[in-house]
């Protein structure tokens, strides 16, 4: 079906990160895995918590809204989730690898917040009200995480990934 409203719009977008989040619940786990450092290990297991709780505000937007999600599958993530996993396949656990996984990682982030966004303006263009806040939430956290990564490749990881290189 063809989306025609902006009603439409909202469901189709909601149904995407929906899926793309989803997603994350079982690609974070195997970042978490993959990661040498385990402040970042950390990270993507506390990541994979707050994951979990914003499916559980996608199914309450949709709970408040009496919608129903399309069952789609969102192309971009699984093209993410695809690089992230060929970034573990081809580079040895280390420093190195962590760089490259708070690289990926900030891309999905930057991903979700495009998304959160989206979700935002039509839900307040389309008067669902109730739905904002539980959105705002999800972006919120989504916004923390990108800093945190971006935290994280500035402490150690960086410089041990730059030395591991001129070894």
């Amino acid at each position: 079906m063809a989306v025609k409203t902006v009603a439409e719009l909202f469901v189709h977008e909601l149904s995407d990160t929906y899926s793309a989040e989803k997603q994350m619940t079982k690609s974070l786990p195997r970042m978490a895995r993959a990661a040498a450092d385990q402040h970042l290990a950390q990270a993507f297991l506390d990541h994979l918590e707050e994951t979990r709780g914003q499916v559980e505000r996608i199914d309450e937007v949709v709970e408040l809204l009496n919608l129903k999600l399309k069952r789609i599958k969102c192309a971009a993530m699984e093209g993410l989730v695809e690089e992230g996993k060929d970034l573990i396949d081809e580079i040895d656990k280390g420093p190195v690898l962590d760089v490259a996984l708070i690289g990926a990682a900030q891309k999905v982030e930057h991903y979700e917040i495009a998304s959160y966004n989206t979700l935002i303006t039509l839900a307040k263009k389309l008067g669902y009200s109730p739905a904002v806040p539980l959105l705002e939430a999800s972006l919120a956290e989504e916004k923390a995480t990108d800093e945190k990564l971006s935290q994280l490749g500035q402490a150690a990881a960086i410089e041990d990934a730059a030395a591991a290189g001129k070894a």
